[in-house]
Order: C-alpha cells, then structure tokens, then sequence
C-alpha cells in the first residue's frame, strides 16, 4: 500500500462511483478497480461494496476512508514543512557568542532582525570563550558564532571580520590616572607605558587570549613589561575586578558602559591603538540553509 492507493480510495469515496473516480484521477476505471481489490486483499478486509449504481463503503470503508484521510492530510503538511525547510523558513540555527561579543550592539541587533525575518527557525543560543565556540562550530554542535580575536584558525572553519573597533582603558573610579582625566574636556588618551604602571587584569584563562595576547604583544614591541595582577575567562569577569579595584585593564569601546559609576573609560594614545574586531566564524562547507542566511544577514548589517 502506498500513498497512491490512498488517493484512489479517498477518490472514490468522495464521488461514490468507480468510473468518476477514475475520471478526476486521470486513469481507466479498470485499473483503478484492480487498484482497489488488490488493496482489499492486502489489508484482508472488503472497502467497498459494488451496486449497479456505484459503490457503497463497508464499516471497514469508513474507518479506512478516515485513516487515508489523516495520513493524507499529514503526508500534505510534511510537504509544506519541508519545503519550508528546504527554503532556510524553518529549521535550527545553533549560535553562539562570546560575552564581549554579545555586548556589542551588532549582536542583538542581528538576532532581532534574524528573528524578524525567519520567526520559524527554532534558535539555540550558546555562550562561550573564543576557544570553546571555535570548537564547537569546528565539532559541528555550533553552526557559527561571533567573537571578537580568534585564538585558533582550523582549516574547516572561515574566520570574517565584520566590524572594528578601538580597545579603551578601564581603570577605577578613583583611580588617580582616572580623576586626573575627569573634567568637562575631552579626555586625554592614556599610553601603555602608564598602563604598565598598573596591575592588570587579562582574560585569556581558558582559551581567549586573542585581544589580550595582541596587547601583550603591542608592549614587548616598545619594551614594556606589564604586571599582571589576574587572568580570567571572562570580560565580564575582568570589568567585575576593575571596578573592585583589583587592577586595570583594556576592553572593546562597546562595552565601555558597563559598570559606569565604578569604571572610568579612557582613549589610547593614537600611536598605540589596539583594535578590537568582531568576528563571524562559520564552517566552509556548511549546508544548514538557516546558518547560511544568518551569515549572509550579519555581513549585510555590517556592511551597513
């Protein structure tokens, strides 16, 4: 039996009359006949009862014409739905991010506008390191994910830098360099060897050390050895330990808001910018119509 038998039988049920039947369905009656009485014999039980006039369901027809009826209806929907699937409107995307990431105004805004567009597609949102995303796109469990410097590049895996931005300085409050700089003015940059002075804080523990490793860099290149005063995973985290006081740090201008009225945010100096990008990392050969949209959807925003 297959969907086919359905139809001739729904056919005619519907029109209660062999020859009509065949008729809508494009066929000779004959076949259509023999259709039927194979069917009979296949599920053991008569559908039909022939007259002069027609044909006439059995109590078995009329449970049977409900059952067609049901699995044709599904079979109709699972159409739609696949077709649906088949054009990205319904699916799964699994995106993940890290947290300075997710602080950047890109990042929400491209959610509200994949969610506006594919209101459909079920979306699995993750948070993670750099390194921890990069693995998960690479594995497979993620199919992209937006951080700000990659820690690691697999040839699987295409890394697109969509924006950039500055890194400004984070120190307390109360911290003398920051009251120095308060005032109604602009404020003046800070260098790196003033930064150096400090105890700073980085996040690079576990697997993020892209932002703060060209950091690092950037002071071995004029002589300048930083003290380190933590590491943590987490940017968050880090702007935490600042606003306590345990130290000073560098971060993404986008974040520059949180903890304002215990973290005062600062310029580099012009000659020592650090910039901090935003990445979409996606796999090659990806195929998920959803992950291919998103892409697509955050380089045009980007590109606005």
């Amino acid at each position: 039996m297959d969907l086919r038998h359905l139809r001739y039988f729904v056919a005619i049920a519907e029109t209660g009359h062999m020859t009509r039947a065949a008729e809508r369905l494009g066929i000779q009656q004959p076949p259509l006949s023999q259709q039927i009485k194979a069917l009979e014999r296949e599920l053991g039980v008569e559908l039909l009862r022939r007259h002069p006039r027609g044909v006439a369901l059995t109590d078995a027809g009329r449970h049977f014409l409900r059952e067609a009826e049901n699995l044709l209806e599904g079979y109709a929907q699972m159409r739609h739905r696949m077709a649906r699937v088949a054009s990205g409107q319904e699916g799964l995307l699994a995106v993940g991010f890290t947290s300075s990431a997710a602080a950047h105004a890109f990042t929400p805004e491209v959610l509200r506008l994949y969610r506006r567009d594919y209101p459909s597609v079920e979306l699995d949102i993750l948070e993670d390191n750099a390194a921890g995303l990069t693995e998960a796109i690479a594995a497979g469990r993620l199919h992209c994910g937006l951080l700000r410097v990659p820690v690691s590049r697999p040839q699987a895996l295409l890394f697109e830098t969509l924006l950039t931005e500055p890194a400004v300085a984070a120190l307390p409050c109360d911290h003398p360099l920051a009251r120095g700089r308060k005032g109604g003015g602009r404020p003046r940059p800070i260098s790196l060897a003033e930064l150096c002075q400090e105890k700073i804080i980085l996040v690079r523990q576990p697997g993020a050390p892209g932002l703060y490793a060209n950091l690092l860099a950037l002071c071995e290149s004029q002589g300048l050895r930083p003290r380190i005063a933590a590491e943590v995973d987490r940017m968050m985290t880090n702007l935490n330990l600042v606003a306590a006081g345990a130290g000073v740090s560098v971060v993404p201008t986008s974040i520059s808001g949180a903890h304002a009225h215990a973290v005062t945010y600062l310029p580099l100096a012009r000659a020592e910018r650090l910039d901090a990008p935003l990445t979409l990392v996606s796999r090659r050969d990806e195929d998920s119509l959803p992950a291919l949209h998103f892409a697509a959807m955050a380089r045009r925003l980007a590109a606005r």
